[in-house]
């Protein structure tokens, strides 16, 4: 068992550090993101929900079309991919690359690691219950999509994907100051409550 853990560990470690190396011109701008995304200053999250609300409605007013979009998004990350490691030394100053700040990168890079595994993981899980439990499976998956295919009838798609993308945005600090976990205890202790009073009133 500990062999395997110990395994595991080798493996993730060298996963971060292939990690790292690819992303290694980015890493100036991954820290100053990750710096917005978890709310170092108070003015962050205000920013970060503006931006967002500008670029989906001018989504919505340019109105283009799927092709166009997708080209345009595309046509975005291939400048960002050529730009960005020419000119973020320039901006941030590469030489001003300090010990704390390699240690975060190193963070950023186990967590992004992490959440690969999670979700591999998660996949694993299904292709598993696919197999073994296969109306279960079924049931899940159907259900599941006709609830996701629900509320997208109910919801316009831009609307949904602004909502979408400024929670995915906005999680990294909810989670970093705590907020996720005070209302999750809230709630929890609510649904105890709960359970609770029902209990008493069978009794």
């Amino acid at each position: 068992m500990a062999e395997g853990d110990n395994k595991s560990v080798n493996l993730m470690a060298q996963e971060t550090a292939q990690l790292e190396e690819q992303l290694q011109c980015w890493r100036e701008v991954i820290l100053a993101g990750d710096q917005v995304l978890r709310w170092e200053k108070p003015w962050f999250p205000g920013a970060l929900m503006g931006a967002t609300t500008v670029l989906f409605l001018l989504i919505y007013y340019l109105d283009p079309s799927v092709l166009t979009g997708l080209s345009c998004t595309v046509m975005l990350l291939c400048l960002a991919d050529y730009l960005v490691p020419t000119l973020a030394p320039r901006v941030f100053g590469s030489n001003k690359w300090t010990t704390e700040q390699q240690q975060r990168f190193h963070e950023i890079c186990g967590n992004l690691v992490k959440t690969e595994r999670r979700i591999v993981g998660w996949w694993k899980r299904l292709c598993t219950l696919k197999e073994e439990k296969p109306k279960m499976y079924f049931a899940s998956v159907i259900s599941s999509l006709l609830a996701v295919a629900w509320i997208g009838q109910q919801v316009h798609n831009l609307f949904l994907t602004y909502l979408i993308v400024s929670f995915l945005l906005l999680l990294p600090g909810l989670n970093q100051h705590g907020i996720i976990t005070k209302y999750a205890g809230m709630a929890k202790r609510e649904i105890n409550k709960l359970m609770k009073q029902k209990e008493k009133k069978n009794e």
